[in-house]
């Protein structure tokens, strides 16, 4: 009997790019672009530079660049250093509705060091990033998102597969050695959640590092022979068993032909959890509307989804990686200062006494949901000292599937990030534009 690993190895192995709709291509390309930002900015923060100085001392000079600095090194350590570069201050991609899986640290990190030393075209890497990110995606979904539930972080477990895709096919895996990768990368999934109770963000940033690092280790190794178990997904102890709960296996397949799930990717606004992007927008909109600002507000109220009330409910965050994963303090934030500027997610903002004491008086609870609603619509009331109340409820804000970023936003975002960090983001940037155009991704410029 096929198993679920060998029929999605066999769609990642067999895709072609022409048969990639338009709209597909286009939002691959934009993550990748978008992920080219976060990496160059991530690259520069004192966490990213302690795993890209890890690299440089254990790797041998390689191809394989490492964005926003001058270093090159052999494939595993380039994408250890940029998918944690990626993930380094929530800036990254991931999908709505969410199914843990974040495509553009997961996908770009490992694509491009693979696509560099193979020195693989442009629609190479696009066509390995949309194969990764089909794959990933059901991975995610058959999980049901329930990984999280029991402290696991979902994208450091969904990561590596479909890193292992898009590595795969850029090391020309056939689709049994792919089956193989998948196999091998059941048993490299990691990463804790326990950074957002009691300290420790840094690692957190480690987990897509490690994603990445691990997609290219067994896409090689499937490539050497090394093998891995067949039905490493719906098996007694496979992947589904030991970090689901409640998983649906038949999602692993479903519409691999006919459903391109790409098109959920959904690109970050602000360098915080995805969780408080619905929030933080409704904030700003207060602020526009009615003229105030943090020092008017006595309390705030904020109605969500289930995981917000679970998961980022967290009044008094004890470091940077807690307070961007902290629903209260980055709404307490975004009326203080400007959250469309990723470095107002500052230590000085984590310890201002303004935005801590606003944070306090936030309450956070369930919203009542009604039909038609997504998981992160939300609802932001604020009590002013003046006694009067207001509220505003929200239900995208731009970056999502239902309203992205048009080609303006995506390049002002790319440059806002990259501008005094690469030599020249202008050029780059009209490049991975035409990335289809590339005939050698060695030639990209990540310095």
């Amino acid at each position: 009997m096929t198993t679920a690993s060998q029929k999605l190895a066999q769609f990642a192995a067999s895709l072609k790019f022409e048969d990639i709709p338009a709209p597909v291509v286009e939002r691959a390309r934009a993550s990748i672009i978008d992920t080219v930002a976060a990496c160059a900015f991530g690259a520069q923060l004192p966490w990213s530079r302690i795993i890209a100085a890890y690299g440089e001392r254990n790797s041998p000079p390689g191809r394989a660049g490492v964005i926003g600095t001058k270093l090159k090194l052999h494939a595993p350590f380039a994408a250890l250093a940029n998918g944690a570069a990626a993930h380094a201050f929530e800036m990254d991609s991931l999908v709505h509705p969410s199914v843990g899986v974040h495509p553009g640290a997961s996908l770009t990190a490992p694509g491009l060091a693979a696509a560099q030393v193979h020195r693989s075209t442009g629609r190479d890497l696009l066509a390995a990033f949309v194969a990764g990110s089909e794959v990933m995606y059901r991975i995610g979904d058959a999980a049901r998102h329930t990984s999280e539930k029991i402290g696991f972080h979902a994208p450091g477990l969904t990561g590596v597969f479909g890193g292992a895709v898009a590595a795969g096919r850029l090391n020309g895996l056939d689709a049994g050695r792919m089956a193989l990768a998948l196999g091998i990368s059941g048993s490299l999934c990691s990463g804790l959640l326990e950074f957002s109770t009691s300290g420790g963000g840094m690692v957190k940033r480690l987990h897509l590092g490690r994603a990445a690092e691990g997609g290219v280790m067994a896409a090689v190794l499937a490539r050497d022979g090394f093998t891995g178990p067949a039905e490493v997904f719906e098996g007694k102890f496979g992947f589904l068993t030991a970090f689901a709960r409640d998983a649906e296996p038949e999602r692993l397949i479903a519409g691999l032909d006919t459903t391109w799930n790409t098109l959920k990717i959904m690109l970050k606004r602000y360098a915080c959890h995805i969780t408080a992007h619905i929030p933080v927008t409704a904030a700003l909109a207060l602020k526009a509307e009615h003229g105030i600002k943090g020092g008017d507000i006595a309390s705030i109220a904020i109605a969500g989804g289930e995981k917000m009330v679970s998961h980022h409910n967290i009044p008094e965050p004890q470091d940077m990686a807690m307070a961007q994963y902290s629903t209260p303090f980055c709404v307490a934030l975004a009326f203080h200062r400007d959250p469309l500027d990723p470095r107002s997610f500052s230590e000085e903002s984590l310890n201002d006494p303004a935005i801590r004491a606003l944070a306090k008086t936030a309450k956070v609870s369930l919203r009542q949901t009604a039909p038609g609603d997504h998981a992160l619509v939300s609802r932001v009331t604020v009590k002013l000292k003046d006694g009067r109340e207001l509220a505003r409820e929200e239900r995208e804000f731009p970056g999502m599937p239902s309203r992205p970023l048009t080609g303006k936003e995506l390049a002002d975002k790319f440059l806002r990030l990259t501008r005094g960090v690469l030599s020249s983001p202008e050029a780059l940037l009209e490049q991975l534009l035409e990335l289809e155009m590339v005939d050698n991704c060695e030639t990209l410029d990540f310095t």
